[in-house]
């Protein structure tokens, strides 16, 4: 059984996204914690170290401290790519994004993915407020977290909030529990739960591929904050390093006319967006990599705490099926779209609740399956109803991708 959980929905309605504010908030969740295990005498100085002497210290260090090394695959031995294991034909994956937020909703979510069974479960970024230890602790590492580990592996990218902490608890902490196990554990005699056949992930982007598709995770979360002041001048644009540009071109060859899958880019940032500010240099840069051998990808995000499918768009030229899933843990937004609704193909507007006079939305995930050529997206909420659902196909003999339901 997962943890109790420590936050009601109600802590995070109309969370801004300074890093000054959700440090307060981190800290408060601390102290208040703190309090249900503290005597009297003890509060006053719980209030001093955890809000005033914690909030200091840790902001400091994490706005003015050293940020983590940037991770990525520099040995042959481990690439970051992976063969999807496929059972009866198929390869089911869960994903879920803005997940990490430790309220009852989020386990709820969790527990919906647990009872499916999925192959893979992936987390598309954000850890609440600010992918502090104890927040990475709470909901992945706990032996009563409530993150559902897929059978084969789970896997995890970075948000904006993870940065907030300056990356430390993403890299060291969560990391080294994420990864994947060999494809051929079942061919080799070996039973899935056999811990020795984990590879580690190592780096905050990855490749899942088999015969018809490739689900290649993007980092956008390191480059998505930067120190304060320098933001004011050069607002951050979320744009992929040159260490992750390198291995796109190196190991996935997107210029190769010969290697005609169906591609499904996922990341934590939107390339594009009807409702807030978006982030299109990654995908402008992935463009390039593709040389002339350009065609159209899915493309599935967080960030906005929403459920949108859009129609095809381009963004530097890259035409791009993109859909948002940022609703897996958070209070849900219904507002309407500022612009274009036209681009818009489907979009959960219902209202669950009001907290605190704001009417929020049903938390969920995306579930894919893989079957060959064919790819059905089931997109589920926290009572585990098919909101809407898409299938399509790729064409091995073009690269092309069709919509057929």
């Amino acid at each position: 059984m997962p943890d109790t959980p420590k936050r009601d929905l109600k802590e995070y309605v109309d969370v801004g996204h300074s890093e000054l504010e959700n440090h307060l908030r981190t800290q408060n969740a601390q102290f208040q914690s703190a309090l249900e295990e503290a005597d009297a005498g003890r509060k006053l100085t719980d209030f001093l170290w955890l809000n005033i002497f914690g909030f200091a210290y840790h902001y400091l260090k994490s706005r003015f401290g050293p940020r983590h090394p940037y991770q990525y695959y520099p040995t042959s031995d481990d690439t970051g790519v992976y063969r999807m294991k496929v059972e009866n034909e198929t390869t089911q994956i869960a994903l879920l994004s803005d997940w990490a937020s430790d309220t009852p909703e989020s386990d709820r979510v969790g527990a919906v993915v647990a009872f499916h069974k999925p192959d893979y479960s992936i987390h598309l970024g954000d850890i609440y407020f600010v992918g502090a230890p104890s927040e990475v602790h709470d909901n992945f590492i706990s032996p009563k977290a409530s993150w559902p580990r897929g059978k084969w592996g789970s896997l995890a990218l970075a948000g904006n909030h993870e940065m907030y902490s300056n990356g430390a608890a993403f890299y060291k902490m969560l990391l080294p529990t994420m990864g994947v196990r060999e494809a051929n554990a079942a061919s080799d005699g070996l039973k899935p739960s056999d811990a020795s056949m984990i590879r580690e992930q190592k780096a905050g982007f990855f490749c899942l591929e088999n015969d018809y598709w490739r689900v290649i995770g993007l980092d956008t979360g390191y480059t998505s904050v930067e120190r304060p002041f320098v933001e004011i001048l050069s607002p951050p644009d979320c744009h992929l390093r040159k260490e992750q540009v390198k291995w796109l071109k190196n190991q996935l060859h997107l210029d190769n006319p010969d290697d005609r899958r169906g591609i499904i880019f996922l990341s934590h940032h939107p390339p594009f967006s009807n409702f807030r500010k978006s982030f299109p240099r990654p995908a402008r840069q992935i463009r390039q990599l593709f040389g002339e051998f350009l065609r159209p990808v899915l493309w599935i995000w967080g960030h906005e705490h929403r459920l949108v499918g859009y129609r095809e768009r381009k963004v530097g030229g890259l035409p791009i099926h993109g859909r948002c899933i940022g609703h897996g843990g958070m209070p849900v937004e219904i507002d309407a779209p500022r612009v274009d609704t036209d681009a818009i193909l489907f979009y959960d507007q219902r209202r669950r609740k009001n907290i605190r006079r704001i009417g929020v939305g049903y938390n969920g995930f995306a579930w894919l399956k893989f079957e060959q050529e064919n790819l059905s997206i089931e997109y589920r909420d926290v009572e585990d109803k098919v909101v809407t659902g898409e299938s399509w196909r790729i064409n091995l003999q073009s690269g092309l991708i069709d919509k057929i339901g």
